[in-house]
């Protein structure tokens, strides 16, 4: 099991503690969310458990992901100076955009990413819409996932709603060992967001079915008492 626990709320207990090792997890959801605010919360708490992880971002630079993790109260400097912590920015800090189509090959002839206990790809559809193109690409991608969870690797993949074709995004679905869907509630002027929580094969402990939560800068994120529907 690698444990997402931290002291100052109780995500690890909503969701059984955390997540199975050899794992595939699956948040989608649409664009504001919350995927990346849970993708960092829980790569904070894998982290404060004693697990490593690589987290590959197409949003974010190096300078940008430590200010927000420091925003959110994570401190990881300790983390990313031990490499314990692997931060890998896809996109480049100036200059055009380069081609993205051999982003598929390049990922997984890149071994070095991999080899910690946790890998997060925030966000998949951004990463590889250009080379998932076909159905059996994704295929060759779930296989290559898949090799990795043989090795007791656990997997999270971050995917913005309505980006990816329904026929390429369908097998990893069917796949995900752990599946989260994410969506903003907007009430007055209070914004939350809710997790809900539509597969999870596996579970060492009680995992609850919804989960409403909210980001805080100083805090990260802040569960509420109940779910709002």
């Amino acid at each position: 099991m690698y444990r997402i626990k931290i002291e100052r709320d109780e995500l690890h207990s909503r969701l059984g503690g955390g997540f199975p090792e050899g794992s595939l997890v699956l948040i989608e959801g649409e664009n504001g969310s919350g995927k990346s605010a849970l993708t960092q919360r829980f790569a904070y708490g894998f982290l404060m458990n004693g697990h490593t992880v690589t987290i590959i971002s197409t949003e974010l630079t190096v300078r940008d992901f430590i200010k927000q993790m420091y925003s959110l109260n994570y401190p990881i400097a300790s983390f990313l100076l031990h490499n314990r912590l692997v931060f890998v920015p896809v996109y480049p800090i100036i200059g055009n955009m380069r081609n993205r189509k051999d982003f598929l090959g390049r990922l997984m002839s890149s071994p070095s990413l991999f080899k910690t206990d946790i890998i997060i790809i925030d966000t998949l559809s951004s990463l590889v819409k250009a080379s998932l193109n076909v159905e059996s690409r994704s295929v060759q991608l779930l296989s290559f996932f898949k090799r990795l969870m043989a090795l007791d690797r656990t997997i999270i993949l971050n995917v913005e709603k309505g980006v990816m074709k329904e026929e390429i995004l369908a097998p990893f679905r069917a796949a995900a060992n752990v599946y989260l869907e994410t969506s903003i509630n907007k009430i007055g002027g209070m914004v939350n967001r809710i997790a809900f929580v539509r597969r999870y094969a596996n579970a060492q402990g009680r995992v609850e079915n919804t989960i409403a939560f909210r980001v805080e800068a100083g805090t990260g994120i802040i569960l509420e008492i109940m779910a709002i529907s």
